[in-house]
């Protein structure tokens, strides 16, 4: 198999118009201008159970998955994406939602769910430094897999 890079992969989001409803792929807006780091920060919650079944050796069971991907890079206030993120910086609750589909290297597979913004950062650090941009997007639940058109 062939290696890919990881800037092959590609995250989208879109705002989040009736409840429920998916975009369209013209909706989505890729998050990746001036983009340097995209971390997989999914966090999951197990539980390690023995069994009189067994030998009495634990078992690890995945028990809930969240998710998550943190971007770092440098802020561009007219990138659409970006600009869509800074526009949650000051919101709480529903309005900190958008759509967040993740894109395999490959092209083969996508994922697609609702996800909450946190951590957002548009136009931070040293005065000689370029603005720094930051966000996490979290999944609300688990992502839909489906094939990469």
């Amino acid at each position: 198999m062939t290696r890919l890079k990881n800037a092959l992969r590609g995250h989208f989001i879109a705002p989040v118009k009736t409840a429920g409803e998916e975009p369209t792929d013209k909706d989505y807006l890729e998050l990746a201008k001036w983009i340097s780091g995209v971390t997989d920060d999914t966090d999951e919650e197990t539980d390690d159970t023995g069994f009189y079944d067994g030998d009495g050796t634990k078992e690890t069971t995945v028990t809930g998955v969240s998710g998550a991907y943190t971007f770092e890079g440098f802020y561009d206030s007219e990138d659409p994406a970006q600009a869509l993120v800074a526009a949650k910086k000051y919101k709480i609750g529903e309005d900190r939602k958008v759509w967040h589909k993740v894109v395999s290297a490959d092209r083969k597979k996508q994922w697609i769910g609702l996800a909450t913004i946190s951590d957002i950062k548009a136009g931070d650090g040293d005065a000689t430094d370029y603005e720094a941009f930051g966000c996490k997007l979290t999944f609300n639940q688990l992502p839909k897999e489906k094939p990469f058109p």
